[in-house]
């Protein structure tokens, strides 16, 4: 999946930058959600607008970590 790809998913499903999204939310399989998100993790181009965080839900491992949710800043916009 794209960036752009990703960042259209998080708007539709969470309505507007800054807000928690379920990381299960992206259709991704387990497997895929974690190879995506620690590959984007690993970027500090991208990764600085992205805020990982763990709640009630599914959970994934990004980079070690356990993660369920995602909030992305609006200066993500800069990088598509």
């Amino acid at each position: 999946m794209r960036l752009r790809e990703l960042v259209e998913k998080y708007l539709a499903a969470g309505g507007g930058f800054g807000r928690s999204v379920a990381i299960s939310s992206f259709g991704l399989s387990c497997e895929e959600a974690e190879r995506l998100f620690s590959t984007l993790d690993e970027d500090y181009q991208i990764s600085r607008y992205f805020h990982f965080s763990q709640s009630a839900g599914v959970s994934y491992g990004v980079n070690g970590y356990a993660q369920t949710h995602l909030s992305i800043d609006p200066e993500i916009q800069s990088a598509l």
